[in-house]
């Protein structure tokens, strides 16, 4: 990893705060200046733990690409910091060439790969000359651990999108920096190939304590990757644990649409189902069952394939509900149904 870097370098009146996470986030904030102020990041508090996967997610515009760039030094905070093993992050205004020391940043464009260029050269050239055969050998590593050493001597304008992606983490990563940051890193990668290229990056994490945060507004990406995950909603962090915990005891209902795409109720709605709550509830689709019956309160709406099972919608004309049917069935649309609820949220 390269060599801890304090912000005394660039800000000699910081003191180290101690005891705080490897990256800590308080009260911080950044506002775009334009004809009309946009609060991008709202006054939010955050720790990334070290060695660890940690994911931002949330709909499009609710900050999490600002909130990555906080953290990185690209953009300077309206209020509140940012801190690296205790020191403020530098920005813009404290040093030269933003970034900090001891992170890397992939973003979403290749924007800094040659396309022109060879794979080998796009990474060797990250490298000083001063020692040849050890340049050789990080950039053949570092290469072989992206499972690309054998395209080294094809262009980056002839690859696939999944191979850019997997050149430009590679590129971030033959210096071995401490914190690798990446902006909605699997974009253009094909479905097929994203688990793969996912489990490569945990098994980097494993096996060489490099901690990696990520923006993503796809649950499927990180529920089965991520140690960790920052929701946020509108400029603000809603809620921040682990994937398991958020998907099945979300305490914001907002978490619960974005990550099980959950049926969110009011309590007059509850209350059709024989639920009793002074609050709103939310119900998995996994959650509800249901069987056919000739007699059934609920008709089937909609069925919408999603590969090994489907999605069914079914209302009883004051009320509608999406399920999963697993193992598929040849249930029709306009069947009627009795509908049960396994078990359900409540959203104080």
């Amino acid at each position: 990893m390269v060599q801890q870097t304090s912000s005394c370098q660039y800000i000699p009146t910081d003191q180290q705060k101690t005891g705080t996470p490897l990256i800590y986030g308080e009260n911080l904030s950044h506002t775009f200046h334009a004809k009309q102020d946009v609060v991008a990041v709202n006054k939010v508090d955050f720790g990334i733990t070290e060695g660890k996967i940690t994911a931002i997610i949330g709909e499009s515009g609710s900050g999490k690409s600002t909130l990555l760039k906080l953290i990185y030094g690209l953009l300077e905070p309206s209020s509140g910091e940012v801190r690296y093993r205790g020191w403020l992050v530098p920005t813009r205004k404290d040093k030269l060439i933003p970034g900090h020391d001891a992170m890397r940043l992939v973003s979403q464009g290749f924007d800094d790969l040659n396309l022109y260029a060879k794979i080998w050269d796009n990474i060797a050239s990250q490298l000083p000359n001063t020692d040849l055969a050890l340049k050789e050998s990080k950039t053949r590593e570092t290469l072989d651990r992206l499972k690309i050493l054998h395209l080294g001597q094809q262009r980056i304008a002839d690859l696939s999108g999944g191979e850019k992606q997997r050149v430009a983490i590679a590129r971030a990563l033959v210096n071995e920096p401490e914190v690798l940051l990446m902006d909605e890193p699997f974009n253009q990668v094909d479905a097929a190939f994203r688990d793969a290229l996912q489990q490569d990056i945990r098994r980097i994490v494993e096996e060489t304590g490099l901690t990696v945060l990520l923006v993503s507004h796809d649950p499927t990406e990180v529920l089965a990757m991520a140690d960790e995950l920052i929701v946020m909603k509108n400029a603000k962090i809603i809620e921040q644990g682990p994937p398991a915990t958020l998907y099945y005891t979300p305490t914001h209902s907002y978490t619960a649409q974005l990550l099980a795409r959950s049926n969110i109720l009011s309590s007059d709605q509850a209350a059709l189902l024989g639920i009793s709550s002074h609050h709103t509830i939310g119900i998995h689709q996994e959650d509800v069952i249901f069987e056919e019956h000739a007699q059934g309160p609920f008709q089937v709406k909609d069925i919408r394939f999603r590969g090994f099972y489907k999605e069914l919608v079914l209302t009883n004309g004051q009320l509608a509900l999406h399920a999963i049917l697993h193992p598929l069935s040849n249930i029709a649309i306009g069947s009627n149904v009795v509908v049960n609820i396994k078990k359900y949220i409540t959203f104080y």
